[in-house]
């Protein structure tokens, strides 16, 4: 039996703006749910429902996905604090460093756009229209990483489905709400799904943020693993919660809370387990400074999410 659980709030959103873009530790978790559980506020608000080892085409899922995981400088606060002491940073001269966002110097001028830190973080599916950094409009479209990577974007598709379909049965009035928006505009639709875009990301520890540019405000979450680690948690600090989120499981949230992970660590045990089993990103430069390229293992986490605008596409 799945239990059912009315937290009170701890603090409010005013107060956790101020912690906005950094990160948190696990001293922020009094209550840590490593088992199926349906959380809501003291009012009833929905909060996030979680399953363990519910998803089953986890192997389509990561031998697929993996291929697409690019870096990012544009994940805003939830990519963290600019740190000048990352070696990707230390390879360049930077200027206007506020918070989380960074100039740098190009041939001698200022870059043209701030940046954040840079993280394995890529959008697959499809975007709606934007205005680039450097004042491009852009059309709505499937993603850049989609594009050149259709066969393994539609051979993933049954790890989607299901995780839609579960979806559907966990949270019904969500679901619906969700695909009835999503199918006014089914061409931008991923097929049997109410998504428009998976965010895929790999040793990705967000800072503290909410989400933007969605519909509903809810989004299904899941992590595919290779290798061994700890740490990871999901955290919404608003109501002292910590998930422990891994491989093959799925979490449903309202993701307008403000929302992170802690910290992702190994023993040393671990590392050498890894050197020798995980294989999937060998091949990667490990010199090139993004964040989370350091370690052998890999937790691939998916943001599955409707963009608002969608809507409005031609």
């Amino acid at each position: 039996m799945v239990k059912t659980i009315y937290l009170p709030e701890l603090c409010s959103d005013e107060e956790l703006k101020e912690l906005k873009g950094h990160h948190l530790d696990d001293a922020w978790i009094l209550h840590l749910f490593d088992e199926d559980v349906d959380l809501f506020s003291e009012d009833g608000k929905f909060i996030l429902s979680f399953r363990k080892k519910l998803l089953k085409e986890t192997d389509v899922g990561f031998e697929n996905y993996k291929k697409m995981i690019n870096p990012s400088r544009g994940r805003g606060a939830s990519a963290g604090q600019i740190d000048p002491d990352l070696l990707y940073w230390k390879k360049r001269n930077l200027t206007n460093t506020k918070g989380i966002s960074t100039g740098y110097m190009v041939n001698g001028k200022v870059s043209k756009m701030k940046v954040n830190n840079p993280v394995y973080s890529t959008p697959i599916g499809y975007f709606d229209k934007s205005t680039g950094g450097l004042g491009k409009d852009l059309p709505c479209r499937l993603t850049s990483f989609t594009k050149p990577n259709l066969e393994e974007y539609e051979a993933g598709f049954p790890f989607l489905k299901e995780i839609a379909d579960n979806y559907k049965t966990i949270r019904l009035d969500e679901y619906n709400k969700q695909l009835e928006r999503a199918n006014l505009k089914s061409e931008y639709k991923i097929p049997d799904t109410p998504f428009s875009t998976i965010t895929l990301n790999r040793n990705f520890r967000t800072a503290l943020h909410k989400d933007a540019g969605d519909f509903g405000g809810v989004a299904c979450l899941s992590v595919l693993e290779e290798g061994k680690f700890n740490g990871g948690l999901f955290m919404i600090p608003k109501f002292g919660i910590g998930v422990n989120m891994r491989h093959g499981d799925l979490l449903i949230a309202d993701v307008h809370q403000y929302h992170c992970n802690t910290e992702l660590w190994e023993t040393e045990e671990q590392k050498e387990y890894n050197k020798v089993n995980c294989h999937s990103f060998k091949n990667i430069n490990k010199e090139n400074g993004v964040v989370g390229i350091e370690h052998d293992f890999t937790r691939m986490s998916f943001v599955c999410y409707l963009r608002e605008k969608i809507i409005n596409c031609d």
